[in-house]
């Protein structure tokens, strides 16, 4: 089978394009990454070249070793996905001590994943952990309004959280742990992949002050959802906040009633 004819693969051409749609990736900004199921690789397994030349990933992620990832490219542009994905993203396979990769499929006229790849795989291994392998796709984007507000709610995961609950009822209900916060960081290298997946034992969204967000999710569906849902919580609280400021909300005891209805565990300390 042709690799760009298989379901993930056009799965993750739907996430980039109608996140570039939206606004969230301007020029070169923002990655994605999958980690494919065995299955999917036996579909595409003839289409893949032997691996050659390992690079090192600059982490070491030993609970990823022999996988491979589905990644956007470093310096490509998701408007041109769609248009020749052989040329904008790529298939990696991590090796057997979870050091390196090799591309094995994509780029075509050259490149190399993300610079954020080891962010990425990082944030995959931690979820691989912990999820028992549900977690399959990592995403970062550039959402305007998220990005804002970074520059005006304290840069912590409680306020930050709370914010973002009382702009949007689901908003409890599709993320109940809550928001993570990482301080400015310079992007791309090991501190703040080490940053970020501490942050993503505990959230499945980690937003990066004046830089974007990362999520995490079990496939392009509810991850991608979950980066909608939090931006456009975002989207509400800039316009409350340009109309002066709230006048009513939602309380702790609101908060409470709909965890127990919706039958999810809200963070106690974050509706103090």
């Amino acid at each position: 089978m042709k690799v760009t004819e298989t379901n993930f693969v056009k799965g993750f051409i739907r996430v980039t394009n109608d996140a570039f749609q939206k606004g969230w990736h301007e020029r070169n900004g923002g990655n994605l990454s999958y980690r494919v199921k065995d299955s999917e690789i036996a579909e595409i397994k003839a289409a893949l070249k032997t691996p050659t030349q390992y690079i090192p990933i600059g982490v070491s992620v030993p609970n990823l070793a022999g996988e491979y990832f589905l990644v956007t490219g470093s310096g490509k542009y998701m408007r041109n996905i769609i248009l020749c994905p052989e040329d904008n993203i790529a298939i990696a396979h991590i090796d057997e001590k979870g050091e390196n990769y090799a591309i094995v499929w994509g780029l075509e006229h050259g490149g190399t994943p993300t610079s954020e790849f080891p962010t990425h795989l990082m944030n995959h291994s931690i979820k691989k952990e912990i999820t028992k392998g549900k977690y399959r796709v990592i995403y970062h984007a550039h959402p305007a309004n998220i990005i804002a507000l970074t520059f005006v709610l304290p840069l912590n995961a409680k306020a930050f959280t709370r914010e973002i609950w009382e702009m949007a009822t689901e908003c409890p209900v599709v993320f109940p742990q809550g928001v993570g916060v990482v301080d400015w960081m310079v992007p791309g290298g090991k501190d703040i992949a080490v940053a970020t997946s501490k942050l993503m034992r505990q959230y499945d969204i980690v937003i990066w002050a004046h830089h974007g967000i990362f999520c995490a999710g079990e496939d392009f569906d509810l991850t991608f959802g979950l980066m909608d849902t939090v931006e456009k919580s975002a989207e509400i609280c800039v316009k409350v906040l340009s109309m002066g400021g709230k006048k009513q909300t939602i309380s702790s005891q609101n908060f409470r009633d709909l965890a127990k209805e919706f039958k999810v565990n809200l963070r106690e300390d974050f509706l103090e």
